[in-house]
């Protein structure tokens, strides 16, 4: 039975403590008596002169008893080593619990055991706000996080529980006359070894061994330091990793078996994660770096699958499977991905036709059982995926104006040049994009795959971390530059390329300020500007500004972000203009409204032209968009303001994914939370209704609901601050500010903006 979270959080583990002490001073007297026994009776037997009958039999006799007692000191020293490591984690983890239970109490959430070591936290009516508060506790924020630290502890726990029992197990050999079998030095080397030994099975695995391998994989893999992966990849080594992958993946989404093909997608998130771990060469456990020379290699090379059938695969498309999950490093996921990128340049259909012939044409996984971005066959895909998971790793891959050369063998060809970059590579119209779809093959993944990368690249989180940290510095805010200037000054290639339009929108909320500051010329003095020393801002230009931002507006998802971050931005502006007197910086106020409602006018408009160029099935694409982004208040979950940043959670419901915003000041932090809950709430009064076929009462409700928008920010400012909009100077001079930068950032995009496109 798996553990409840309430068995770890009270075991006395003082009993498992004494039972360590017991077999330590076993293993001390066994020591004794094995040293006795080859010092004494053994060296005695070896040393005598004995013939015939004693020769043959006393002296066998005496071996086979010194040898017993080494065997028992060595069972005794694998279960002592054994229980004692378990003994060390569990407490761990029993303090972990406790104080999570702690937080949860005092935020006055309750927790359910779900009986699988998850549990459900569960938020209560609050009956002393205060008392809540007093804790540092947010209702309706964190709670979920909670629950799943928690999970994860129970879990950990739940897996040394499992793999002590079955050390002990194989230590002991279950022959009450026979000791010594297995021997472990440690916890990890029985987790490893029999991770190893399950590994070595393939897909001749069980559904239940493969369920203990993924539990072995999932809390040992991805565990500080990686001694428990660097172990395992060491053991199996390159070749042996990629044949044992490529056989389960291709083993496990044969058929239709959906209990198979859950755990094999465990076994590629697991693994992939642990290759990340095993492959750092931060961590102090780690594989040699020539594992990535060996992986490229092989990644050229056809690999020997025995159900592969006739179309085996290349290296790459296997490990390439294993790559979409982990954050690696740059010195080995770069030259990886810069090989790649180098082969498909050469020869676009390498990989594309080189698709596995079990399961035909219309098999629905490949090599990523996930399902997720693609099936497989070609690993540019997978490649950018993993650099859209790898941030520091995707920000050196697109800064590097001069990147190594490879043979087609992996080598480095030194000494040569490439005469492109990746980011020109990749952003080419030009580019052939493989086809990596199931079913009917698209070249669409490939294409998503990149704005990902991308993502990672200029906000410094994996494109789909729920919890996103915006991490911006100067080689980020280069890759931006060349982002804005690509694609906001060829909307065609954007129209190309429409899949990875919201990833240029998440990249525009998180260059807001910059956006801003460029829309305002990168002046010195703007309001916008950053200070001195502070790195990760980029000049945009207002050309190049005007001319994203309206490309940018033709697309509903990107539309939908740029236009929730900037008011968010602009909220965040308002409130760094009050000072801790309560002062408030007039000029700057009004420049903020201005230039939040500016940018809003300029979306608008490029999304009413669009609307116009392709009639009204556009927008309900938008409606849905801002639907989707503004759901998370549905859900109960309010913005979250730190380190510089607004948190806009992950709307799993809506399959929209969370944004980064960074945002002026923290001052007044849950204030400003409130306040940016107030402003993405208003939305939900000014959103556009349906005004059927007529296109220009849609496009009159577009600029009816964008003019409230724009002027939200400022309108909340006023009501938080007790400014009345009528009857004070202050209060008619924002309103004169967001009516006028709104009707200029519209004119601005009709004057400056680019062309709607229809696909044309």
């Amino acid at each position: 039975m798996p553990l409840k979270y309430t068995d770890l959080l009270d075991v006395d583990l003082g009993k498992l403590g004494a039972a360590v002490d017991d077999w330590k001073q076993a293993v001390d007297a066994l020591k004794s008596l094995d040293e006795d026994a080859r010092s004494g009776m053994k060296a005695k037997s070896d040393s005598a002169r004995w013939a015939g009958v004693n020769a043959a039999v006393t002296r066998g006799f005496v071996d086979r008893t010194a040898k017993e007692f080494t065997d028992l000191h060595t069972e005794a020293n694998s279960v002592f080593q054994v229980l004692d490591d378990a003994h060390s984690e569990l407490l761990a983890l029993q303090r972990a619990l406790k104080a999570l239970v702690e937080e949860a109490r005092a935020k006055n959430y309750t927790i359910s055991d779900n009986g699988d070591t998850t549990v459900t936290v569960h938020e209560c009516v609050l009956r002393d706000q205060a008392q809540t508060a007093k804790a540092g506790g947010k209702a309706g924020q964190d709670w979920q996080s909670i629950a799943d630290q928690i999970s994860a502890t129970v879990g950990r726990a739940d897996d040394v529980d499992q793999s002590v029992k079955a050390a002990l197990g194989r230590s002991h050999g279950n022959d009450l006359h026979d000791a010594g079998h297995a021997d472990y030095g440690s916890l990890n080397e029985a987790q490893t070894d029999r991770a190893v030994e399950l590994a070595k099975k393939g897909e001749h695995m069980s559904n239940a061994e493969l369920k203990e391998f993924d539990r072995l994989m999932k809390y040992n893999g991805t565990e500080k330091g990686g001694e428990f992966a660097t172990d395992f990849y060491k053991t199996l080594g390159p070749e042996k990793t990629l044949e044992f992958y490529g056989s389960m993946a291709l083993d496990g989404t044969a058929g239709d078996d959906k209990v198979r093909l859950a755990l094999t997608k465990d076994l590629q998130q697991s693994m992939g994660l642990a290759l990340a771990n095993a492959t750092d060469p931060d961590h102090k456990h780690h594989v040699p770096a020539s594992w990535g020379d060996q992986m490229r290699t092989l990644g050229g090379q056809r690999l020997h699958l025995g159900n592969a059938g006739f179309n085996q695969p290349y290296g790459y498309q296997v490990l390439g499977g294993l790559l979409r999950y982990g954050n690696y490093d740059a010195a080995f996921i770069n030259p990886i991905a810069g090989h790649i990128v180098q082969l498909h340049h050469q020869n676009p259909n390498l990989f594309t036709l080189n698709r596995p012939m079990t399961g035909g044409f219309d098999a629905d996984f490949g090599y990523n059982p996930s399902g997720k971005v693609g099936a497989g066959y070609d690993p540019l895909t997978s490649a950018l995926e993993a650099l859209g998971h790898s941030p520091e790793a995707s920000k050196a891959f697109f800064a590097d104006d001069s990147p190594k050369v490879y043979n087609a063998d992996g080598s480095e060809y030194k000494g040569a040049k490439l005469g492109y970059t990746y980011f020109d590579e990749l952003t080419n119209k030009k580019f052939q994009w493989p086809m990596d779809g199931s079913g009917v093959p698209s070249k669409a993944y490939g294409v998503d795959a990149l704005g990902h990368a991308l993502e990672s690249a200029t906000l410094g989180h994996a494109y789909d971390d729920p919890t996103p940290t915006l991490v911006r510095d100067e080689d980020s805010a280069k890759i931006m530059k060349q982002v804005v200037h690509t694609y906001g000054n060829d909307p065609k290639l954007v129209r190309q390329q429409e899949i990875l339009s919201d990833s240029l929108g998440r990249m525009g909320a998180g260059y807001i300020d910059d956006l801003n500051w460029g829309l305002d010329e990168n002046r010195k003095d703007s309001t916008f500007a950053p200070g001195a020393g502070i790195d990760g801002h980029a000049k945009f230009g207002q050309s190049d500004t005007i001319s994203f931002l309206s490309t940018l507006g033709q697309h509903p998802d990107a539309y939908a972000e740029v236009s929730s971050a900037g008011r968010v931005y602009t909220t965040s502006v308002l409130e760094a203009q009050v000072g801790a007197d309560g002062s408030i910086n007039e000029p700057r106020v009004r420049d903020a409204t201005r230039s939040g409602a500016e940018i809003q006018g300029l979306l608008d408009q490029s999304r009413a032209d669009q609307l116009k160029a392709g009639q009204l099935a556009a927008d309900k694409e938008y409606n849905d968009a801002l639907e989707k982004r503004n759901g998370w208040i549905e859900f109960g979950t309010g913005a979250t303001v730190a380190a510089g940043v607004a948190f806009l959670p992950e709307v799993a419901a809506a399959g929209v994914v969370a944004t980064a915003i960074p945002v002026m000041t923290e001052t007044g932090q849950g204030m400003l939370e409130q306040q940016i809950g107030n402003v993405i709430g208003d939305w939900t009064e000014a959103k556009q209704q349906d005004s059927g076929e007529d296109i220009q009462a849609q496009r009159a409700n577009i600029f009816e609901a964008g003019h409230a928008n724009a002027e939200s920010p400022a309108r909340r400012f006023l009501i938080n601050h007790h400014i009345s909009q009528t009857d004070t100077q202050l209060g008619q001079d924002l309103e004169d500010a967001w009516g006028v930068g709104y009707d200029s950032g519209s004119l601005r995009e009709d004057q400056r903006g680019q062309l709607p496109q229809t696909g044309e």
